[in-house]
């Protein structure tokens, strides 16, 4: 057995139960780092002897109970890992860490096998992967161009086929545009999913460690082992991160940036790319124009605002004793934090708050927004000739992200008519990462024609199952939570994951109830053939909110057991008979949607 030209999860594991050995994966990936002869990607290296005794030390392959079994992966080089040292790449400041983070732990418990720590732009602080007294990676791409930071080297090493994957962290984009860069996919998660103990924070109050790797599917996979709040680091939290859907919800409702919002520097390639792009995104769900004045003045306050100075707080003690240790850009950037006062940190909270409630609102008429990552790639010889301009407008589209909360999942594109690449991202509200991975993974087959720097193709998503789980319970919604109206925030919000959209027997009669507004739906039970399909969304809640999402319905709704066309019996809403009085109605519709679509029109 051979080691898959790229080792992406699902082809590494076809393969061990074929029987190839793990200790061969852990030579391949040393193998292709010398080929790639590209000393900026680690700044420390297990040792190979040792990766490979971690691989021979894996019990009999098991991927249920190890996901991760035998899967070669990297990690930033601000996040602990006990016994290697932690340089933030600022040698003076190095340590070795006694205690690993949990978050690595828990892909090291997973089967993961560790090949060592990657480059990033000093601190985390840069978009650009160049600040660095070390050598700086060379992006996978073309070597003129940046790499893109602040997570350059777990970029560069997936996008080399290195590793399968390698942790990254994001602040204002550095888990998005080096993704961009070098072609690969950059999972930024909802703030809080992961624990960030462990991680040399850049701003803790909007840091996350972040995910690089060859697919969705693996980026995802990867996330949802780390998944799960840890008491110890305050900034964790439980939030419901339901799983990638198995197919895309019916309706789903896209935003794109309106005429005023797009921004690529007058590089009409890269202006093309993102038009080829997305209309293979308008091909999986429609789209709307989206004005992004206030995402752009949220972006304004990171670096313009009070929040540069909690990049100094992070280092306060550098900066305050050994501020000659640090890379000049770095130092000159975070040293402005210094005209900021204690009053201004309220300033910029208030502000935040007024624009963040502005932001928002996008998402009551749309679901996902997509942006470019970046506007155009940048040389390096231009930003040897400015280090700030170009840095600053690779955030052009990633600054604001955090600061709003939301989640984000970059994806390779259409490429530049050069070849060069032109990624785009999906943005959602906190907790939406699983829809993101579904629209992602389809959108990343249909655009990239290859993983990163190689010549694999992108595979094919395959459709998962559309059933729940044990651990969560089928509900079948038949009005305003259906996908793409005003209530189905209510389901994403407390975990809820779209199953699939599918009829009812031909034994209901749909109501429109009097009242309002807004106006409800009443699904009513009658003889068997006495009624007709009713269109039905199946979504799988867990059940403490199944509980919670129940104890809400009022009157004269209320749950039952449908019978559904496709054999099925979840739970669902149902009308009573005594709240039919001045009900109009309405089952010549077939739905909801078909008949708000009619009023509409009237």
């Amino acid at each position: 057995m051979t080691v898959p030209p790229f080792p992406t999860i699902p082809l590494l594991h076809a393969a061990y139960a074929e029987g190839l050995d793990p200790r061969a994966v852990v030579a391949e990936a040393y193998r292709r780092l010398a080929a790639v002869d590209d000393p900026g990607i680690f700044l420390a290296l297990v040792p190979e002897a040792d990766a490979r005794e971690a691989a021979a030390a894996l019990p009999p392959f098991d991927p249920a109970a190890m996901p991760l079994w035998g899967v070669p992966f990297a990690v930033k080089d601000n996040i602990d890992v006990a016994g290697l040292p932690t340089t933030a790449a600022c040698p003076d400041f190095a340590h070795t860490p006694a205690e690993t983070a949990p978050a690595v732990a828990r892909l090291l418990a997973a089967g993961a096998i560790l090949i060592g720590k990657t480059n990033l732009d000093q601190f985390a602080t840069g978009l650009v992967g160049l600040r660095t007294p070390y050598p700086a990676p060379r992006n996978a791409i073309d070597p003129a161009y940046v790499p893109g930071g602040s997570s350059s080297g777990s970029a560069v090493a997936v996008a080399h086929g290195i590793v399968a994957f390698a942790l990254g962290t994001d602040t204002a984009g550095s888990g998005r545009v080096p993704a961009a860069l070098n072609n690969v996919v950059g999972l930024k998660p909802s703030l809080g999913a992961i624990s960030s103990r462990g991680m040399l924070p850049a701003c803790r109050t909007l840091d996350t460690l972040s995910v690089f790797a060859g697919t969705v599917a693996d980026a995802d996979a990867a996330f949802r082992v780390m998944l799960g709040p840890d008491a110890a680091d305050p900034w964790s939290r439980a939030l419901p991160v339901p799983a990638a859907p198995a197919a895309l919800p019916p309706g789903l409702r896209l935003g794109l940036p309106d005429a005023a919002s797009l921004r690529f520097g007058g590089d009409g390639l890269s202006e093309a790319a993102f038009a080829a792009t997305v209309a293979d995104l308008e091909a999986l769900a429609g789209a709307a124009p989206v004005d992004l004045a206030p995402m752009f003045a949220v972006a304004a306050l990171l670096y313009d605002g009070p929040w540069v100075a909690e990049r100094y707080a992070a280092i306060r003690p550098v900066m305050e004793t050994r501020p000659d240790i640090l890379h000049p850009t770095t130092r000159a950037v975070i040293a402005s934090a210094e005209r900021h006062s204690a009053a201004d940190a309220f300033a910029g909270l208030y502000r935040l708050a007024a624009l963040r409630r502005a932001a928002d609102a996008v998402w009551d008429r749309i679901d996902v927004l997509a942006v470019p990552t970046y506007p155009r790639p940048q040389t390096c010889a231009a930003v040897a000739a400015d280090p700030i301009g170009p840095n600053s407008e690779l955030g052009t589209y990633t600054n604001f992200v955090n600061l709003l909360d939301w989640c984000a999942l970059a994806v390779p594109g259409r490429p530049r008519a050069d070849g060069l690449p032109a990624g785009i991202t999906l943005l959602a509200p906190r907790g939406s990462d699983g829809l993101l991975a579904a629209l992602g993974a389809r959108l990343h087959a249909a655009s990239a024609p290859r993983i990163g720097a190689g010549t694999m193709p992108v595979p094919v998503v395959e459709p998962g199952p559309a059933a729940a789980g044990p651990d969560a319970i089928e509900l079948a919604v038949v009005g305003a939570h259906l996908s793409g109206l005003p209530l189905n925030r209510e389901l994403a919000g407390c975990g809820g994951r779209f199953l699939r959209a599918v009829p009812t027997a031909r034994d209901y009669r749909l109501y429109a109830l009097p009242g309002g507004p807004p106006q409800r739906p009443g699904l009513l039970r009658v003889a068997a053939g006495d009624g007709a399909p009713i269109e039905t969304e199946v979504w799988a809640l867990p059940p403490a909110a199944f509980g919670r999402f129940v104890a809400a319905i009022p009157a004269p709704l209320g749950i039952g057991t449908l019978r559904l066309a496709d054999g099925t019996a979840p739970k669902g809403f149902l009308v009573e008979q005594a709240g039919l009085d001045g009900a109009a109605d309405i089952t010549r519709f077939g739905g909801w949607r078909a008949y708000l679509a009619d009023r509409a029109a009237a």
